[in-house]
Parts: structure tokens; sequence; C-alpha cells
């Protein structure tokens, strides 16, 4: 016998590196279809909310602030009256959808329809 020979015999077989590489892709594709994809598909849908909303509309910051839209500025920032006479000028990113859906669904209350006064 040849000293090849047996060092083929000694060595263990391993796993085969296609085996790694599919693994290894099938996680790639379950991080997008679970993560990756259901997060790009919610900040599209808070963007087009954002873009939607406007004067009369009752909404709920982020920090749980309640109010009602004044009006829209031309730098892309809205005012909101929290109380009689009380404004506060705030991103419209701002503006929860999740919880502005809730309020609504809760209180029967349509979204009021877009219209910009200045």
């Amino acid at each position: 016998m040849s000293f090849n020979h047996i060092l083929l015999q000694a060595a263990p077989a391993g796993p085969n590196p296609m085996f790694n590489l599919v693994i290894f892709g099938g996680m790639i594709a379950v991080m997008y279809f679970v993560v990756l994809r259901p997060q790009s598909k919610r900040a599209k849908e808070q963007k087009l909310f954002a873009d939607a909303i406007g004067a009369g509309d009752y909404v709920i910051t982020t920090a749980g602030i309640h109010g009602t839209i004044q009006r829209t500025n031309e730098d892309g920032t809205i005012q909101v009256e929290i109380g009689r006479g009380n404004t506060l000028k705030l991103e419209r990113s701002a503006i929860s959808m999740e919880m502005t859906a809730a309020y609504r669904k809760k209180n029967n209350v349509a979204a009021a329809p877009a219209t910009e006064s200045k």
C-alpha cells in the first residue's frame, strides 16, 4: 500500500460544503421574510399615513399626546392643537399610525377629509 492510500483511509469524511451553503442561504431567506420584509412594509404604510393626514384629523403622537391637526406647514411639519389655544409644532413622523387607528376604531371615527388650511 502506498502512503497516500493510508492517509485517505484514515481521514474522516467531513460534511458536504454545499450543505453549509444551503443552510446559510436558508437562514438569510428566513431573516428576510420574518424581519426585513415586514419592517419595510410597515415603514411604507407609516409614510403613506403621515402623508395622508391633514387639517381637522384627530391624531395621537408616538409620545401619547392627543390633538387635532390645525394646519400643515410648508416645511413638512404640522401644528396640532392639544387644548384650547395650545398648539404644538410636530414632525409628521411623530404621529403614531397604530395609536391613531386604534383610537378611530374604538370610537368609530372615520378619518376626516384631508383639507389643508393656512
